[in-house]
């Protein structure tokens, strides 16, 4: 029923969420199941911002409706119905926008459709608090992506060349409070609508390409310096870790850390030749093998393979790789 749904307007009291609507309808036809996702996270926060007024009621009713409707529809999808199967599916979506807006911004190619990914690739990490706490990387991607969006296009709305990559060059500065605090950065982005960007809708991308947008004007997304910010430094400078050293859900092509020679010895294995797993280990490997189903509807099978050999390492060591 996600095809030509038809929602009541969003009141004045839920505009923040606006945004999120837009994606869950362009999400529609190319991925019906993050659509799905997208609209129970606008219900859930929708229901902590209004769920009195008349014009919210309306839309929070259609949005029940839509969601009741869609997971009878789909009750054999598994990634519908398990929400670690569609915690994976959603972060694989948003982790292959997130790295493709990193690649081009460290090649430093700028333009609009750069900040329009990496804005949608935040509204996505957001979409992942269904499922529960962000883990300590997704939740600095998305901030790093939310400074990004905004940073970019500051810089590209002044006339000013956007510095490639984190603050700092390489990976120096990366999650540090650049131009105010994660709640600045979060209101920065995150409050502002597509259409105030400069689009209409968000990033569809096609084999991890994503739409050039049509609209040129880029509108009055809220100020964060395009200058390059000086590093802060000290201890609470790194506000969170480098996302791209240890992505949660490899891209088609991974930046992996140098191998070393540092020998690391294997864990004593229990009688039987299998190592005793923690409630948590187990839970750990099935998302590798959810990842890994996840990636092989992109048909991403280099993503696949490395998350059932980690997998298979998590199982046969209890060592997580």
């Amino acid at each position: 029923m996600s095809a030509g749904l038809k929602l009541p307007p969003c009141p004045p009291s839920l505009k923040a969420l606006q945004h999120y609507i837009k994606l869950a309808s362009d999400y529609d036809k190319r991925e019906p199941v993050v659509a799905y996702w997208a609209r129970l996270y606008t219900l859930q926060s929708a229901l902590k911002l209004d769920r009195k007024s008349p014009e919210a009621r309306a839309l929070l009713s259609g949005l029940m409706d839509y969601l009741e409707t869609f997971k009878k529809e789909n009750a054999a999808n598994e990634s519908v119905t398990n929400d670690i199967a569609g915690q994976a599916l959603v972060e694989n979506v948003a982790h292959k926008l997130f790295m493709w807006a990193d690649g081009e911004d460290r090649a430093a190619r700028f333009n609009k459709n750069v900040v329009k990914v990496f804005y949608t690739a935040g509204l996505m990490f957001d979409v992942c608090e269904v499922f529960g706490e962000l883990t300590e990387e997704v939740a600095s991607q998305r901030k790093y992506a939310k400074w990004k969006a905004t940073y970019i296009h500051n810089c590209l709305k002044n006339g000013e060349t956007p510095i490639p990559g984190p603050m700092g060059g390489d990976d120096e500065g990366l999650g540090e409070d650049v131009g105010g605090g994660e709640g600045d950065q979060e209101g920065a982005v995150g409050g502002a609508s597509g259409g105030a960007m400069g689009w209409s809708h968000l990033a569809q991308p096609n084999h991890g390409i994503p739409s050039v947008p049509a609209a040129t004007d880029f509108g009055g997304l809220p100020s964060v310096s395009s200058s390059s910010p000086t590093p802060s430094g000290g201890a609470g400078s790194r506000a969170f870790r480098d996302p791209y050293l240890q992505p949660q859900v490899p891209p088609s092509v991974s930046a992996q850390p140098p191998a070393t020679n540092t020998y690391q010895a294997p864990l004593p294995e229990a009688a039987g030749g299998a190592v005793t797993l923690s409630p948590d280990m187990i839970v750990k490997a099935q998302k590798y093998c959810k990842w890994a189903v996840s990636a092989l509807d992109y048909e991403d099978s280099k993503t696949a393979i490395n998350n059932l050999q980690k997998a298979l390492t998590l199982l046969k060591t209890g060592c997580d790789s």
